[in-house]
């Protein structure tokens, strides 16, 4: 199979990764922070070794302030959830995710406001309309760091600039861009960095984060057992325990720890370099086919390494099931959870074709899923 759906899940894995999650389930697999003994220390040395792997690549200053989640959908709805209030108001792009719009519009009925701040047709955001959108009561700004439908790159340390000192916390999705893209929590002024450990991080389903700036503080979005302060039956307010109540994905995490390691290893210039290069060939391949229509930036240096397109005369669904059916060739078709994007360049009827390469997809693959688009315009 030749896999281009990275956007969604990265595959295939480092072998470090596999190897990690099985040595953790067959050596030490017990539950962390719960006991003394020493399987049980071992995985907690394991959860903090990635935690500060994750603290040094996205440069937080405490990882205790690193708070692991199961994707980066629990970490945006624990942000949103736990910090607005009935008569807050929330600013996001016409670019967002479903998980970010979907648990601001389920607050809509507890009276919190939000306002979308639109994008062009590229996906672009102006970062002075989304500051002017900013209100008195204005306590959250969601930005997507990078959109999961066409990968638009949004200036995200300008934002962060323009957010800074106007009285609301600076949400980044950053789903599409960890592991790929440089992110410094500190030089961007992020307060909240929303992320997922299966994409470009390179660790199994089942693991993200959400990073909190000391001096926000938000609400859990659940409480138990968190293996301190067992004496208490309120939630302990020391980080991260405070909100990592339940067993955590121990396993996950070991192999997320280990993915981290592999992007630390390889560099995130070359990781980026690579996927541009093959960004690059994808957009001049498809543009060479007659009746293909792309969206998004013309740059690839623009984007990430996602790619949106159409075929005249064949449905979005129809093409991407010929290339999986026919050519064994993996894509993503339909509105890819994210509405408000498809909206913003046109597609919200249509739907579209999503080609996503990862760093282990070589050139050769690239040329032969060109090929296969170029048969099926033919036909």
């Amino acid at each position: 199979m030749i896999y281009l759906d990275n956007a969604a899940t990265s595959w295939p894995k480092p072998e470090a990764v596999y190897e990690a999650v099985d040595g953790f389930l067959r050596q030490y697999g017990a539950n962390p922070g719960r006991a003394g003994h020493k399987m049980s220390l071992q995985a907690g040395r394991v959860i903090l070794e990635t935690r500060e792997l994750l603290a040094s690549l996205f440069n937080i200053p405490d990882s205790s302030r690193l708070v692991f989640t199961a994707n980066v959908t629990e970490s945006t709805n624990l942000a949103i959830k736990g910090m607005l209030d009935p008569g807050d108001h929330v600013v996001l792009t016409g670019m967002e995710h479903n998980a970010v719009c979907r648990p601001i519009w389920a607050l809509e009925r507890l009276g919190v406001e939000h306002t979308v701040v639109g994008c062009s047709p590229e996906g672009y955001l102006e970062p002075s309309e989304l500051a002017a959108a900013i209100r008195p009561n204005t306590r959250l700004v969601c930005v997507n760091h990078a959109s999961n439908v066409v990968g638009t790159i949004q200036p995200i340390e300008k934002i962060g600039k323009l957010v800074s000192g106007r009285g609301a916390a600076f949400m980044v999705d950053c789903a599409q861009t960890a592991g790929v893209l440089p992110i410094d929590v500190q030089r961007f002024r992020i307060d909240l960095l929303a992320f997922t450990g299966h994409k470009g991080l390179m660790g199994p389903p089942g693991t993200g984060g959400l990073y909190i700036r000391e001096g926000i503080e938000i609400r859990p979005l659940k409480e138990g057992g968190t293996g301190t302060n067992s004496e208490l039956l309120t939630q302990p307010a020391a980080m991260p325990e405070r909100y990592e109540s339940g067993t955590l994905n121990t396993s996950g995490i070991a192999g997320l720890g280990a993915g981290v390691r592999f992007v630390m290893r390889e560099g995130l210039d070359r990781i980026r370099e690579h996927e541009q290069r093959l960004t690059a060939r994808l957009l001049e391949g498809l543009r060479a086919i007659k009746g293909v229509k792309l969206y998004g930036p013309t740059d690839e240096r623009q984007r990430v390494a996602v790619v949106l397109f159409n075929l005249e005369g064949h449905e979005a669904n129809q093409v991407s099931f010929i290339l999986d059916q026919v050519y064994d060739i993996a894509t993503r078709s339909g509105l890819h959870c994210a509405p408000l994007a498809h909206r913003t360049i046109g597609t919200i009827d249509i739907g579209g074709v999503r080609v996503s390469p990862g760093y282990f997809t070589t050139m050769e693959q690239i040329e032969e899923f060109l090929a296969a688009v170029a048969v099926i315009a033919a036909e």
